[in-house]
Parts: C-alpha cells; structure tokens; sequence
C-alpha cells in the first residue's frame, strides 16, 4: 500500500509539472532541464550557464537552464552563459548590373547566404533586386489552330517583325518561336473517320491540316524573316468540342526546354485562343487516364506523340511546372472567354490575361503591354523550403511603401535601374538533421539567392573533459560544467560511491522518515535533497510555484511567491494579489460608493436594496425629494404628515422660505397630502444640517383643478363647434339639394302644358233633354 501511494504522489507531481512547463512554454519562459542540450532545444529564451560553481548546496543542475537575465542576477557571469542566437553569413554578393551589356548581369543579391537558425527564433536578412536595362527575353507563340481561329491566323503570318521591332524597343536581345495546337486525335474530341482525319475542314473542298494535340514548328530564333516564312506554311484545322487542348500544349512547351530552345533569360509564353481548356479528368472521355508525367514527348517532327496515353495537366499541376521553368505565361484571348482566363490567371504566378480582336489584329499591342505588366511587378518567393521552416517578407518599394508578412514580396511598377529591397524573416519550429538548402528567386528571372540553413541545437561548449579534476578528482567527464559521473559514482561532482546511495536517502525524507524523497520535488543525492527550480527547503518543502494563480500568473503578477503564499506588492492584497485597494474606482464626487456601500478591491459592495457599479440605484429606496417633502413642509407651513413633531422629527433640517426664487431643475418638486405642488431646493449639510429652501405657499398653490376645468371646458368647447359646423353644413347641402329639386320640378311642370302628348282629352256629352235650351 505504500509503493502504491508513492506511485500515484509521484504521478501527481508529473502531472503538476508538465502542466506548469506548458505555461512556461505559453508565457516564454524557460523550464529547468537537465543537461545544456535539452535547454537550448525547450526554448529561444532559455540559455545555460556554465560555470563550474554555478549551483549552491541542494541546487540540481537543472537551475543552470533559465533566462539569460536570471542567470546574471544569480552570479553567472557573462563569459560562462551558453546562449545560441540565430545569424547569418554572406557568402556572395556580386554588386547589381545597370545594363544587360555588361558581360555578366545581376540583378539579385547576395548570390548566397549561410543561415543558422535557433528553433522558435526568428532572424531576417535583407534582399536587394534592381532591373538590368535591356534584358533578354525569348517569346514562344502558341496558337489554337481550330477552324475558328482562321481569320487570325493570316495576321499572325505576318507578325514577325511587327513583334520583334516592338520588344526591341526594350532590348536588343529578343528570340520568337511558334507552336500550335488542337486537340487529343481521340474521340469525342476529333472526328476519327479517315477523310476528317487527313481533312477536318466543315467544307470538304477547303483544305485543312489535320489535327494534333500540340506541334513544335519554329525554336526560337532572332530571326523574324524564318519566323514568317515558317508561320506561313501553316494551315487551318479542327476538332469536335470546344474546349481545346491548350493544357497539353503548355506542358510540352515547358517541360521540353532544350527543343524548345530556351535561354536562362527572361522567358514569355504568348497563348492565343478563342474558347476554353480542357483539364485534368478530361481525358477519361476519350478513355485516358493516367496523368501527365512531366515529360518531353516530342518526336523528330516536332510533335506530341503521347497525348493518347496521358491526360491533360491540372491548373495546379500547370502552375508548378511554369513557375519551375520560369516561364510567364501572357493568355491572349477573345472577349468570351476573357473571364475564364482571368480566374486561371490568378491561380497561376506570374501571368496576365488580354483581351483578343476576334481576328488577332491587336496582338503586338497586347504582348507589349503585357511585358511591360510582368517587367515592372517584382514578386520575390521561395523554393524547396525545408519541412518546419516558414519563411515571411517584408516589401520596401519605392516611396517608403512597406509590404507586411505574406507568402512572397512584391512591389508593382518598378521601374528600369530602381533599387527594391526585401526583408526576408526565415524560423525554423523544429530541429533539422544535418544542413539544408532552399532558394529565392524572382518570379520571371533565372537568379537565385542560395541559402545554406543549419539549425542551432548543440551547445557550443569546449569539448567534453574526460576525468576531470572538477569532478571529485577524475571520477566524471565535464562537459558545459556538469559532471558525467562514472557508473559507480553519483553526486553533482561524482562525490559519492553509488553503493552508498541507498542508506543516504533516509536523510531526504521529511515527516518523521515517511514521506516522498526530497517531498517527490527534487532528486536525493548524497543524502541531501537537489531541490527542483523554485522549490527550497532541507526536504524541497517549501515550493515557490504553488501559490494562487490569476490570468495564468503567479499571484496575479502583483506579488511573489513565497513558499505557497503570496507576498503582494504594496497596494494589492489577497490569497492572489487579485484585489487592489485603491478606491478612486469606487468614488464619484468624492463619495464613495454614493454612501450606500463600501469600496472592496477596487468595487462597491452595496447595501441590501442598493445595486448598481457606485451603490446608487435602488428602486424600493425614497429619492431626496421624497425623504425631505415633509420636513420641508412642516418647518415652511406647520402642515403635513410632521406638523405635531416637526422639532422632533426634522431636527437636522432648515428651512428658509421665498417668495419668488428662481426655480431650476434642481428644485424638488412634490406633492403634500393635501394636493398641493411644493417647490423646494436641497442645498447640502454643514455640520449634520440639511438646509432646505421652499417656494411660498401661495405661490404654488394647486392649478391642478383649474387645469383640468379648463381642459374640460375646452374639450366640451370643441366639441360643441364641431357639431354645429357639422350641422350647418348638412342644413347648407340640403337646402341646395331641395332648390335644385324645386327648379327643376318647376321644369317639368312647364313641358306639361306646351306638350300635346301631356294634355288630357275633353269629351262633351249633350242631353237630349236640354237640347232645346
């Protein structure tokens, strides 16, 4: 039961201590470690010391691994603190070219760079590009020879010398070259019935070449004569979809320099096309689909003889192998498909995308302006980088312009003969085995910036001491000031006989003999304890990383640990040193807390009712107002709540009663419980005493009756002249209504008696009796 108890303290303690390296590790301070080398590896803040007498009695030699400062506030001098910090080396730096006639141009220094790098440190080294005037530069001219691109291919027959005249207007070093392209010669992308292969033509009495996937016709040349003469010997062909095989065709142009023709200069891919590209996948349409393998597989006749067996390059596969070969490509293509270009545009590094006359009448324009684009952005990245090492720029363009961090630096509009530098920032996260190598180059030049990187992970001691004398008289090696002992002995200095060790520990034991070594915090050696960094005490009892923590920091950062407690700086208090005493926080107008409360660590603790950040809002808590209203009234008036024991009840209060003060929104204004408005101003205490000062009562006599009389009799006033506005229009409308139905019953009154067919007829009857009358 007590090894079991002994296994599971010490597994505890592990625990502690790894949780507290990793806070050293997150706040950059340095752990113990045993031996010098694991020191310079845990972090860049951590450096060892050296010295022989370094350690004091209990002190293990872990405590030599701190912080630089620390080691010298301990007594370690500055000669004997072991601390590596990343540096360079120039090994190369020819000085920059202004002109490319010079017999060897540079444009990019230092040639190389020896780097050493510490693990987690950062170091940065600068970087100096300038453009050499009149640079060479060789054009490759690829075009989509499908039907739909005939009409531009009689200009391109005649562009030699426009294209060489316009680039030499920059430098006198210029080389063309040509090559087309179609399609795979597999369906569904050509027709592969016989007469379409020899004549792919839509009308069969036009002549058509036969289609290919890409066609080597002319390296490069200065010479725009065998240029014309080559272009011009070219035919029209055609394929089945739309998309063209363009990716195969840029592949072979790039993987296939020495066919090709390639300098180690500027090197500029013209890519003319009207419709789109076809991509990796493809090919499995045609039943292809192993993907490209990154070869030259051009025949004697200039042709790509593997298209049916590979499928076409991804984007970024394609990228890559441009960027390898330094090559920038200029897509030179018609309005329908520019936005398509421009999206692979920013995908691949170091290309633009123009925009094409439907017949290619405006190409020499195009790849002018597009060269100049490329020349005057400077893009400085990196290649074969090392796993674990990152690397960061900082741009100093011209105008004091600053470019922070990203994955490469740039500056855009850099003119002929201008002075661009780079800050490089290199780190490495890791130990790298034995020396490494990467590069930086400018995107579209062939120059490089070699570096030769080491990283920084053995000490720089003499070489080890063996039988030193330091070490008991020749029982251990020294190396870095510790002392390797020989198997049989053991001790910081290889003092004691390893067959003693055993009855020595019961010397390391506290609590009657019965606890952990040395507390489970240190090692016992000798029979006296080596107390781990910060921990003390004959048995590595008192431990000064225990006490409280706040924000991750011992004692919040505003005291010192002192064997499991907190000593607080001056101002703070606490288990944590977390409560600050001062209470300019806790006042407002000299007040604190509003008197409702008092100031604890820097914060009002309110009393019960009282709430907010001063302790002055309450809600079930009377306003001034309403706790001095009746004392007012009854030392202005004898009236109110008070009036029989006003001198009692309001003993700490006077008053002083006006006749017309000027009344502000400070005054109180508050109704007694006979209705009336009391106006009253609180002045303050002087000794104990509220003064008060009151608005004469007849002057504040209630309006409120009055008030609300004469909204009444308004209301009723106004309600009276709406109904009678309302009667006399109605009584207006109808009378209007009843004169015009008189008039024009008197209308038709009238057309009764002058019309026949209104007119009753009269029959007369004569009595024969009366006849004789």
């Amino acid at each position: 039961m007590r090894g079991t108890g002994l296994v599971a303290g010490l597994s505890l303690l592990l625990v502690l201590a790894m949780g507290q390296e990793e806070k050293a590790l997150e706040t950059g301070s340095c752990w113990p470690r045993a031996s010098c080398r694991d020191c310079i590896r845990s972090q860049p803040s951590c450096a060892w010391c050296k010295a022989l007498n370094f350690t004091k009695a209990g002190e293990s030699d872990a405590t030599r691994c701190a912080t630089r400062g620390e080691l010298l506030h301990r007594g370690c001098a500055l000669k004997e603190v072991v601390e590596p910090r990343s540096r360079h080396q120039v090994l190369e730096d020819a000085p920059l070219s202004d002109s490319a006639e010079q017999e060897t141009v540079t444009q990019l220094a230092p040639q190389k760079i020896a780097l050493w790098l510490r693990p987690g440190e950062q170091h940065s080294f600068s970087v100096r590009f300038k453009r050499a005037e009149g640079y060479p530069v060789d054009v490759y001219y690829l075009m989509d020879l499908s039907y739909s691109m005939k009409d531009d291919l009689e200009n391109i027959k005649k562009l030699g010398n426009d294209l060489l005249a316009a680039l030499r207007n920059v430098t006198k070093s210029v080389k063309i070259g040509f090559g087309s392209f179609v399609d795979k010669t597999v369906l569904p992308y050509v027709s592969t019935v016989p007469a379409k292969l020899r004549n792919p033509c839509p009308d069969r009495y036009e002549q058509c070449d036969s289609p290919v996937s890409f066609r080597h016709v002319l390296p490069l040349t200065d010479n725009a004569s065998e240029f014309e003469s080559r272009v011009s010997q070219q035919r029209i062909s055609g394929n089945l979809d739309s998309p063209e095989g363009g990716f195969d065709a840029i592949m072979q142009v790039a993987v296939c320099e020495k066919q090709i023709g390639w300098r180690n200069v500027t090197r500029l891919l013209v890519f003319t096309s009207d419709d789109v590209f076809h991509t990796a996948g493809d090919g499995k349409l045609g039943g292809i689909y192993l993907p490209n393998d990154n070869q030259c597989h051009l025949d004697t006749d200039g042709l790509y003889s593997k298209s049916h067996i590979y499928d076409y390059p991804s984007v970024g596969h394609l990228a890559q192998v441009l960027s390898a070969s330094n090559i920038q490509p200029i897509f030179a293509v018609t309005g329908s498909t520019l936005p398509v270009y421009q999206e692979l545009s920013r995908l691949i590094p170091k290309s633009v995308v123009g925009e094409l006359k439907e017949d290619s009448s405006n190409v020499v324009q195009l790849i002018s302006d597009a060269y100049n684009s490329l020349s005057s952005t400077v893009n400085l990245e990196h290649f074969q980088l090392p796993p674990g090492v990152s690397v960061a720029y900082e741009s100093h363009c011209e105008d004091a312009t600053r470019s922070l961090g990203g994955h490469s630096g740039v500056c855009s509009g850099v003119r002929i003969n201008q002075l661009v530098n780079f800050t490089v920032t290199v780190q490495a996260d890791t130990c790298l085995e034995g020396p490494h190598a990467f590069a930086l180059r400018v995107l579209g030049f062939p120059e490089e910036v070699h570096v030769e990187l080491q990283t920084l992970c053995e000490c720089p001691c003499s070489q080890p001491e063996p039988h030193a004398t330091h070490c008991s008289g020749g029982h251990g090696t020294l190396t870095c000031g510790v002392c390797s002992c020989s198997p049989d002995r053991v001790g910081p200095l290889c003092e004691c006989r390893l067959a003693d060790a055993a009855y020595l520990q019961e010397g390391c034991r506290g609590r009657n003999g019965t606890g952990l070594l040395c507390d489970g915090k240190g090692q016992c050696v000798c029979g006296q304890c080596q107390c781990n960094s910060n921990v003390r005490g004959q048995h590595c009892e008192c431990d000064d990383t225990s006490c409280e923590r706040r924000d991750g920091q011992l004692c919040a950062g505003r005291g010192q640990c002192q064997c499991g407690s907190c000593l607080c700086d001056q101002g703070y208090a606490g288990s944590a040193c977390d409560c600050s005493l001062d209470t300019s926080a806790c006042l407002q107008d000299g007040v604190e807390c509003s008197g409702h409360g008092r100031c604890l660590c820097s914060k009002c603790e309110c009393q019960t009712g009282y709430f907010g950040r001063l302790c002055s809002r309450c809600p079930g808590c009377q306003t001034p107002c309403e706790e001095h209203r009746d004392c007012a009234d009854c030392k202005a008036f004898g009236t109110g709540p008070l009036s029989q024991n006003c001198s009692t009840a309001c003993n700490h209060t006077t008053a002083t009663v006006l006749p017309e003060p000027a009344v502000s929104e400070q005054w109180c204004k508050e109704k007694t419980e006979d209705g009336r408005i009391l106006l009253f101003l609180i002045e303050g205490m002087d000794g104990g005493t509220v003064r008060l000062t009151v608005k004469a009562k007849d002057a504040v006599a209630d309006q409120t009756a009055m008030i609300v009389l004469g909204l009444v009799s308004g209301i009723v006033v106004i309600g009276l002249l709406i109904i009678i506005a309302y009667r006399i229009s109605v009584e207006v409308l109808d009378r209007r209504e009843y004169m015009r139905f008189e008039k024009e019953r008197e209308q038709a009154r009238g057309n009764e008696v002058n019309n026949p067919l209104y007119q009753s007829a009269t029959t007369t009857v004569i009595n024969p009796r009366y006849n004789d009358d």
